[in-house]
């Protein structure tokens, strides 16, 4: 029986990337996102394609619902979708900052407790939750962004051990710097919320560095995180972890092993 998967974040990047691949695999694939039209080339080569607000429980409910009466089951849960908010906490309305929480993982957290009662019918499944090197580290300017991600870490590391019994994984991926659109946009709102004001010399100076880097050649190819996220969907034995992308093994090793105050001094000279 041909297994059905869920990738949100589905209009470009990372997750456009894998929908592909498992499709291209023989798996009946759904992607879902906000941009319906930007899925339309999904939809061409036969993938299945769903509205998906994270920040709305209507949306959320609709699109597990018309998967399930299509297809009985959900057996690949991709968890993709999300962004980047950058400012000072100081400077960062606590409005955007309860919806950076509510994309990043409260949407992910009700869209996975609607898919796993048909898993453990099944008694199969996989949950994959995109992560980032930023659950491992931090960058300047990033917390909110950062706390989202530190905090998927830790909720997919309890789910785990919740589901095991049921024949589920539950699976991180952390992705390090990768050529998407990602950095600029995170610079660009940056700078609009702390460009001007106590914080403007150091925001200025991050955001530069942000747009220089994710403008450079330097940055993983999409389509290499792609193969990653549908290997850990894949894998008969999967990994509790993978790390893939530019920066994110030696940066999570760095921080790890040499400790906060060395990390510190690490970042901090790329923007001084």
């Amino acid at each position: 029986m041909q297994k059905v998967a869920l990738i949100t974040g589905a209009s470009s990047g990372m997750g456009k990337s894998t929908a592909h691949i498992l499709h291209s695999q023989g798996y009946i694939v759904y992607g879902a996102a906000r941009r319906m039209e930007e899925m339309n080339d999904l939809k061409e080569k036969g993938i299945g394609i769903v509205s998906l607000d994270l920040t709305n429980e209507d949306s959320i409910v609709k699109a597990v619902d018309t998967i399930l009466k299509k297809e009985g089951r959900i057996d690949i849960l991709i968890n993709n979708a999300g962004y980047g908010s950058y400012g000072a906490v100081e400077d960062v309305p606590l409005e955007e900052a309860r919806r950076q929480f509510e994309v990043n993982l409260f949407g992910m957290a009700r869209l996975t407790q609607l898919v796993l009662p048909s898993m453990r019918k099944h008694r199969y499944g996989r949950i994959v939750n995109i992560s980032s090197m930023g659950g491992k580290i931090y960058t300047p300017m990033g917390a909110w962004y950062h706390a989202t991600k530190h905090a998927v870490e830790g909720w997919s590391d309890c789910l785990r051990l919740e589901v095991k019994a049921f024949g589920i994984d539950v699976v991180i991926v952390e992705p390090g710097g990768i050529k998407t659109p990602w950095g600029i946009i995170a610079a660009d709102n940056l700078e609009k919320t702390s460009g001007k004001g106590a914080y403007a010399d150091f925001a200025n100076k991050a955001a530069q560095v942000t747009r220089k880097t994710y403008s450079g050649d330097q940055l993983t190819d999409v389509e290499i995180l792609g193969k990653t996220i549908a290997k850990a969907a894949t894998d008969k034995k999967p990994k509790t972890r993978y790390v893939k992308g530019y920066m994110a093994k030696p940066a999570i090793a760095i921080r790890k092993w040499f400790g906060d105050r060395f990390f510190d001094r690490m970042i901090m000279s790329q923007v001084n």
